[in-house]
């Protein structure tokens, strides 16, 4: 049966072969130094669109809990979803092999500069430029926290207290993790088995 005018779905963006997937987690990784968020975000989902802000939220929410830095996680989550184990080695190879020649480097070039005055202060540069980016970021994916079973209200206000919590207070965040990111998993359970 033939599905009426109009309904049909538009197949989605993917990598066409390996060789794009690690192209592209390689370049994903270059622009990434310091404030990986803001890059992975815009590429994955506003460029390439192989993910939904949703899908973002929710693969990077399972990709922090995961041992091991965020944004490798991701990488081996989107390979493996398009090419198997193989997508999932060839975005890691991706993710790292050319960034560590970059680091390595970098490391040879800082040891012979690490006493400039110009070179601290460009660290301390990059840094404010990466919180930045992540703050952007996250007020971009806000949007997708309407469509959240605890409303954009409630997830505002536990942003709010983990912030002050590790901030303000100084609590570690192992304990923060625990305490707040215990609540609202337990909060949606209860409104999602409503």
């Amino acid at each position: 049966m033939n599905a009426s005018p109009g309904t049909e779905e538009v197949p989605r963006p993917q990598p066409q072969s390996l060789s794009d997937l690690f192209v592209s987690f390689t370049l994903l990784a270059l622009q990434g130094f310091g404030g990986v968020l803001a890059v992975v975000q815009r590429e994955l989902v506003e460029k390439k669109r192989w993910m939904t802000r949703e899908e973002f939220v929710e693969e990077w929410a399972v990709a922090q809990i995961m041992p091991g830095p965020n944004v490798i996680n991701l990488s081996l989550m989107i390979g493996h979803r398009y090419f198997g184990l193989r997508g999932a080695m060839v975005a890691l190879a991706g993710m790292l092999a050319v960034p560590l020649l970059v680091v390595l480097l970098l490391a040879l070039v800082y040891a012979q500069f690490a006493g400039h005055p110009g070179v601290a202060g460009a660290l301390r540069g990059m840094g404010a430029v990466a919180a930045g980016l992540i703050a952007a970021t996250g007020l971009k994916l806000m949007g997708a926290l309407k469509t959240h079973p605890l409303g954009l209200p409630l997830c505002i206000a536990l942003a709010v207290a983990c912030f002050a919590a590790i901030a303000l207070l100084r609590l570690p965040l192992a304990y923060v993790l625990l305490g707040l990111g215990g609540l609202a998993c337990t909060l949606t359970y209860r409104r999602l088995a409503a």
